[in-house]
């Protein structure tokens, strides 16, 4: 059925059966994406790769490109953007933006019945006004696509110009030149594209289909997506519409007094005074479960290790406010500022197992101990594989489902500097945690039972996974930091000490 505006028929009629040997060409945004509107990924870009200042400048050219677009031409609009996005901008750092930021903004925006016919051909290409640098990641990573047809931008010694590059801002017949120039006479079986300026390409594919903008579409269920979104970076939340985009610009400068005070008070409080502390300045801390209590040196009993699933580097802390006792912590290296400015004793493992082994066996010896096994922060509702090595060391484990909630800014990163993750999770307006404490582990399910250790490891990894409702993974911190950094997360400190990971629990 052909809608009434255009003269093409509705992507909802296009059948998806039989179509593997068959070429789509489709637009992006408002096509393959829910939203019509780039400019919540441009911001994106721009405050992930040039901060709060560039994202203001992104803000303060949206009146003018918003008025170049609907009243000149899309692309003098889409130009400004660009402009104020990517000048003076390393390369290096929009493909990186484009790799770790943008594919989870992108995929919760996925349109269904466009992904539907999308996915059912065998070669899949897309053609957007979009800078390619920034797209191409996504599209060919996440959707599958062969082929990314983008707008292109000038670089001078590795940093963008701002400028772009011939033929220009891929809209109208700039995008059937494109598509001409790339297929030759073979004609595309199929073009998927939203608005006018899309008809001239689609026009040269042997059937195409509109997508109409409906704002009650659903996005594609995370379950259906074609690649699970288990790692990804960047500050934001939420994605920066211009609303959102101004009022993070404001909230800053507060947020960061803001967080500057919640950390002064979980520093030099007394630790049974911080819950209460951190409650009245907005922070919300939820206890579930029976915790062990304390053990005494004149019981001749080494300490409880409490195995803790891992949202940021503050896991410890919130689990010591739970307490209300410091617990210290080995970590697998954190920020020097962290370190400062943290309530409770951190212990960084050298990555050498038998001197780890013998440190934290001291330390328990001394008391209560906290760990977070899986070496490195997630989050979405996944668990990374779990270190088995602490289950060789003592038998009294007590697991511990740790669960935040942020609304503004994600206190973790892989890209930055991580000296920097509380003090974004600090300046979310009412940040929260829920620690969740889990039955000790019995003794016959511990290693001096007759369990290996991976079986332990497993095990508790499980338990945590079912009481929080997430999935269990295979992943590491290797594969986190080659997915969101292109390394290993390896550096050496010092040029005789060896190389130890970066930055952060």
């Amino acid at each position: 059925m052909k809608n009434n505006a255009t003269p093409f028929p509705t992507v909802e009629t296009c059948s998806s059966i039989g179509r593997e040997n068959h070429t789509v060409v489709a637009d992006m945004d408002g096509t393959l994406l829910r939203g019509r509107s780039s400019f919540p990924y441009f911001a994106l870009v721009a405050f992930e790769a040039g901060g709060a200042l560039r994202l203001l400048m992104v803000l303060l050219s949206a009146p003018l490109a918003g008025l170049l677009y609907y009243f000149v031409s899309e692309s003098a609009g889409i130009q400004v953007l660009i402009f104020a996005t990517y000048a003076g901008m390393k390369v290096s750092d929009i493909e990186s933006v484009g790799q770790a930021v943008l594919p989870k903004f992108y995929s919760s925006d996925l349109h269904p019945e466009s992904w539907r016919v999308f996915s059912a051909c065998g070669k899949r290409c897309v053609l957007t006004a979009n800078p390619r640098i920034m797209v191409e990641g996504f599209l060919k990573e996440f959707l599958g696509a062969d082929l990314v047809l983008g707008t292109e931008i000038g670089t001078y010694k590795g940093r963008a110009t701002g400028f772009v590059l011939s033929p220009g801002v891929f809209v109208s017949e700039k995008k059937a030149e494109a598509l001409l120039k790339e297929f030759g006479d073979k004609r595309p079986e199929i073009g998927l594209g939203d608005r006018q300026t899309d008809f001239p390409f689609m026009a040269l594919c042997k059937e195409s289909y509109i997508v109409q903008h409906n704002p009650e579409v659903k996005p594609l269920p995370n379950d259906k997506l074609p690649k699970p979104i288990v790692f990804h970076d960047g500050r934001l939340v939420l994605k920066p519409y211009p609303i959102m985009a101004l009022l993070t610009v404001l909230w800053i400068p507060i947020g960061f007094i803001l967080a500057c005070l919640r950390i002064a008070a979980g520093s030099l409080l007394p630790m049974p005074m911080v819950y209460y502390a951190f409650w009245a300045l907005g922070v919300r801390v939820t206890v579930k479960g029976n915790p062990p209590p304390p053990v005494t040196k004149s019981s001749g009993q080494t300490g409880v290790l409490f195995i803790c699933s891992h949202r940021t580097l503050l896991d410890p802390i919130f689990l010591s406010c739970a307490l209300g006792r410091p617990i210290p912590a080995v970590t697998y290296s954190v920020s020097r500022l962290s370190e400062i400015i943290s309530p409770i004793k951190t212990v960084r493992l050298t990555r050498d197992r038998e001197t780890d082994a013998s440190m934290i066996k001291k330390l328990l010896e001394e008391g209560d101990l906290a760990i977070c096994p899986e070496g490195t922060t997630c989050r979405e509702p996944f668990l990374l594989r779990f270190s088995a090595m602490f289950a060789e060391l003592t038998d009294h484990l007590v697991p511990v489902a740790m669960v935040n909630k942020m609304s503004m800014f994600h206190g973790t990163t892989a890209r930055g500097w991580k000296g920097m993750d509380p003090f974004y999770f600090f300046m979310n307006p009412s940040p929260a945690y829920e620690v969740t404490f889990l039955n000790k582990l019995p003794l016959e399910l511990t290693c001096s039972s007759g369990k290996s250790s991976h079986e332990v490891a497993n095990y508790i990894q499980r338990v945590i996974a079912a009481t929080l409702s997430y999935e269990c993974t295979s992943f590491t911190r290797k594969d986190k930091y080659r997915a969101l950094a292109g390394n290993d997360g390896i550096v050496a400190e010092k040029p005789k000490q060896k190389a130890i990971k970066v930055n952060g629990c």
